[in-house]
């Protein structure tokens, strides 16, 4: 299989959680009965730590406010619609995998109707529903099984360490520039002090490394029972240490826990409303009204031309290829299937975009994002679920009001460390010529701004370092699969 790689170079920071390619197990299949379900359902929504659950549910929000908000303000998106649907997805694929598997915007679609003042609401969502039509028959019919197979690993962590750079660059832009979200427009420098300026995000960027560290695995003394640092304070308290090591390592156990991306989405939250209290009037309890969009032949049309086929590639690649290896890899006791993911994310699509919702998919930034924050289980997005269904249900669209105060600087905060978490993914590329198809596939795709072209590019240089390598003594099917030297 084209994803066969070596074992993964040892890592030297022993917070950097381990990458390895998983190999494929075949496990035995129970028989469905009502026990079984119910024990799967509360195996997938059991919190592995209440704090650091909550705390990967904030994870998600760098991508998914800033894009929801301009759409909501710029097109008259349904915000209420969108929060109601998108939560009722959350917790259905919580349940579902088990893991926290993320719900985002589609970025291209919401990129055309950004800068396309013609390519309305009717547009965005007959695009969703025809991407979300495709995706369901490629899961369906078992062809993007074939595609996941065919597909290099090191193009797909070209792909993944793209999105990842891609992300950290617009959140270093979030942080540095005043934006205008609704225009996604940068309006001039940052100033260092106020409720958004530069000194807050900073802070806060700081604070989450000092909490988080480079990673999960190990958040500090007295973290995981196996953890180093929790032998050394048990040791300690054994040989009855002195006092002050002892508080010491009490104040490090306390710090260490803190979910840091709630506490700093809970402090933007009230920033919001002291940048502008009177927003507080503005508040209109009650949901928004859900209705059937009406479509015409012409927003058939130009949703397939202008949001489909530019949608497409990075559907396939990014938000079912790249997640389901990045899944596998982050977690690697659990199977993950292209065909379950593709057929997901299709009927997100066919259902909610009928009505208004923003066309979604999963993406690989939200789950690295959620990850690097603590979440570890499917309760992580099922919580995050509920707290949409809820927001929707009572304050349907006014909310809106209150995240277009949110600083845009602690967005930025989120979404940099989403991005760093999920192009770190990249790291277990062990031989050159992996690595040189890898980052030429980063390349075009970050100057190119198309993760399709990146891609196109990657599989064209894959395919002639495989043919360089040709002998009269191999058949050209062997070559494709050939193992380099390093890798024996």
């Amino acid at each position: 299989m084209a994803y066969q790689n070596p074992p993964s170079i040892q890592i030297s920071d022993p917070e950097a959680p381990e990458i390895t390619p998983t190999p494929t197990t075949t496990t035995p299949s129970k028989a469905f009965t009502p026990k079984f379900a119910v024990q799967k359902l509360k195996t997938n929504l059991t919190f592995r730590s209440k704090w650091a659950e909550l705390n990967g549910a904030m994870g998600d929000l760098g991508t998914y406010i800033p894009i929801i908000l301009a759409l909501t303000l710029a097109r008259d998106l349904n915000l209420g619609t969108t929060l109601i649907f998108t939560g009722i997805y959350n917790i259905i694929t919580g349940v579902i995998y088990g893991v926290p598997m993320p719900v985002q915007p589609m970025k291209s679609i919401a990129a055309e109707a950004l800068s396309d003042t013609e390519f309305g609401v009717p547009e965005i969502m007959t695009a969703g529903i025809l991407t979300g039509g495709v995706l369901f028959f490629l899961g369906v019919t078992g062809l993007m099984q074939l595609v996941y197979k065919l597909i290099p690993l090191c193009v797909v962590r070209g792909i993944q360490l793209a999105q990842g750079l891609s992300f950290a660059l617009t959140a270093v832009k979030y942080v540095r520039k005043v934006q205008n979200l609704p225009k996604s427009k940068s309006l001039g420098e940052r100033h260092w002090f106020g409720l958004d300026g530069l000194v807050l995000a900073i802070v806060c960027m700081c604070f989450i490394v000092i909490v988080n560290g480079a990673g999960e695995k190990n958040r500090g003394c007295c973290g995981d029972p196996g953890d180093d640092d929790t032998r050394d304070c048990d040791l300690d308290g054994q040989r009855g240490a002195e006092g002050a090591k002892s508080r010491t390592s009490r104040v490090r156990k306390i710090i260490f826990s803190l979910p840091s991306a709630f506490i700093i989405f809970v402090l933007g939250v009230v920033l919001a409303f002291i940048r502008r209290h009177e927003v507080v009037h503005e508040i209109k309890f009650g949901p928004s009204s859900i209705e059937v969009v009406k479509f015409s032949k012409h927003a058939w049309k130009k949703g397939f031309i202008k949001g489909t086929i530019p949608q497409l590639p990075l559907s396939i690649l990014n938000s079912v290829v790249a997640v389901c290896k990045l899944s596998t890899d982050l977690f690697p006791g659990r199977e993950f299937s292209v065909t379950s993911l593709s057929v997901t994310v299709g009927l997100m699509n066919l259902v909610g975009c009928w009505f208004g919702a923003m066309p979604t998919c999963h993406g690989a930034g939200g789950l690295a994002g959620q990850y690097k924050f603590g979440g570890r289980s499917g309760g992580c997005v099922a919580l995050l679920g509920a707290a949409k269904l809820v927001l929707g249900l009572v304050l349907g669209s006014s909310l809106a009001h209150i995240l277009n105060q949110f600083p845009v600087g602690i967005l930025g905060v989120l979404l940099l460390f989403a991005g760093i978490e999920l192009a770190m993914c990249s790291r277990d590329m062990n031989t050159k010529e992996d690595s040189f198809v890898m980052l030429i596939c980063t390349a075009v795709s970050l100057v190119g701004s198309s993760a399709a072209l990146g891609f196109l590019v990657g599989m064209i240089v894959y395919v002639i370092l495989r043919l360089r390598n040709w002998t009269k003594d191999k058949p050209l099917s062997a070559i494709w699969m050939e193992k380099s030297p390093e890798q024996h």
